[in-house]
């Protein structure tokens, strides 16, 4: 099977999922197709790529934090079953998706079960766990389970809890595959453990977990949480300990994102002072429900999400990637065209020198000795003509190639595709140096992906007007 029969298939049965479970994303999927045809002919997409695949179309929630964060009783306490292991030691080492079962109990699958299925979210992640390190794609039970429970707490949503980022001999690929769920989440909670609330116990995942969000235009997906907020409860000193918290944040650069306190409510030891114990139950129930609210709710908010994502692949292709593929365009027809001048320049200044050398010169009159000879053979001469022309487009092509290389390595890939390909498709030996213009960009693409936007708006204003009602009517 072809790798485009291939896709083809994959969405298909994606949409055919979607028709009972949200028939609106159904024409979105179709809109992510002409997506991809857009930028198949700019080359930022490979055959048999789509946009489509690179997001989750299933409501996502990550929880992600340290060991002793507290992760695992958090989702039992929102599951309401023991189905992670508890303790303040690595007690699992692998992402776990756990998701909906219509069966009476719980299952552990292996990675393969999310690897191999097109409808979750770890689909074929085993490639890029083998681009960050070598020979452990084929490991991937090692990386990733799946957990299936009867919790209707879990219908219509995935949660992902992460290992820890402790000591991780895996480190490298854990964190690829951290990146990757925060990329397709529609929630992300960050716990922390009040016991050790300054972010120094993992000081390097920092980057991934508290950096990375203010980068991000989604930041308000991420919620940070102080958790075993009750082991502070008999110094009475919760705003303290939130502030200072809240405060080491701010200084590794977090300038956004909700944070909220808790505690296990079955596990809590309740302190002596009945008036501080009430006032810390208070904090974790208010912060409990606005947590779990949040969670209740990302069905919505996933769809908004999947929306919003074609319209900004669709901008950051027009406004971001083809900018920088028509400046490193300029860049390379500037080196070659200098280039090119510099090798016919040498030529000529050096033809000169010889001939003045070898004494082809009678005052301003050329007439080397060959010169008849050459004059009366029109085949020779032609071919001599010939051979100088072959070599001028010979090196031409050489500096073409050579420069394309050079700039390409400057190219990162970005949200839109991969720029180094695209760059490279431009450059091609059929393409016009005078050509500014990305290939396949064209006032027909340009259309296309108005014309997404355009159906983008409309489907947004049909989530409003099934969400909301500012008339009133």
């Amino acid at each position: 099977m072809t790798p485009d029969k291939r896709i083809k298939e994959r969405l298909e049965r994606l949409q055919k999922h979607l028709k009972q479970e949200a028939p609106i994303l159904v024409d979105v999927v179709d809109r992510y197709q002409q997506l991809d045809k857009v930028a198949l002919g700019l080359g930022l997409i490979a055959p048999g790529e789509s946009y489509a695949t690179q997001i989750s179309w299933w409501p996502m929630i990550s929880i992600l934090g340290t060991f002793s964060a507290g992760k695992s009783s958090f989702i039992n306490s929102f599951v309401g079953l023991p189905l992670q292991k508890t303790g303040n030691q690595a007690v699992d080492d692998k992402f776990t998706v756990i998701t909906y079962t219509t069966d009476s109990e719980t299952r552990t699958l292996p990675g393969l079960a999310l690897d191999g299925d097109p409808r979750f979210p770890f689909y074929q992640i085993s490639e890029d766990i083998e681009k960050v390190a070598a020979g452990e794609g084929s490991r991937i039970d090692n990386y990733l389970q799946m957990k299936v429970a009867p919790s209707d707490a879990l219908r219509g949503k995935i949660l992902i809890d992460s290992p820890g980022f402790d000591a991780d001999e895996q480190r490298k690929s854990t964190l690829r595959i951290t990146d990757h769920i925060i990329e397709l989440s529609d929630l992300v909670l960050v716990l922390f453990d009040a016991r050790h609330p300054e972010p120094g116990a993992m000081q390097d995942t920092l980057e991934h977990l508290v950096k990375g969000a203010q980068r991000r235009n989604d930041s308000s997906k991420f919620l940070f949480i102080l958790n075993q907020i009750d082991t502070s409860a008999k110094e009475d000193n919760l705003e303290d300990i939130v502030a200072s918290w809240q405060k080491a944040l701010v200084q590794h650069g977090l300038s956004a994102g909700r944070f909220y306190v808790l505690y296990n409510e079955h596990l809590a030891v309740p302190v002596e002072d009945k008036n501080v114990w009430a006032r810390y139950e208070s904090k974790r129930a208010a912060d409990y429900s606005e947590i779990t609210s949040r969670m209740d709710g990302i069905s919505v908010e996933r769809v908004y999400r999947i929306i919003g994502s074609m319209e900004s692949i669709a901008n950051q292709i027009e406004h971001q990637s083809v900018p920088r593929l028509q400046a490193a365009l300029q860049s390379w027809s500037k080196r070659v065209l200098t280039a090119d001048g510099i090798v016919l320049a040498t030529a000529v200044i050096g033809s000169a020198i010889t001939s003045v050398i070898a004494g082809y010169w009678q005052g301003i009159t050329f007439n080397p000795p060959w010169l008849d000879t050459l004059m009366s053979s029109k085949p020779l001469l032609y071919g001599l003509i010939a051979a100088v022309v072959l070599l001028l487009v010979l090196i031409h092509f050489y500096f073409r190639k050579l420069f394309a290389k050079s700039i390409a390595k400057t190219l990162t890939s970005d949200n839109a595709g991969d720029l180094k390909i695209a760059f490279l498709k431009s450059t091609s030996p059929f393409r016009s140096i005078f050509s500014s213009k990305p290939k396949g960009w064209t006032r027909r693409t340009r259309k296309r992906l108005d014309a997404l936007r355009d159906d983008t708006d409309r489907f947004v204003q049909k989530l409003n007007d099934k969400f909301a009602r500012p008339s009133g009517g």
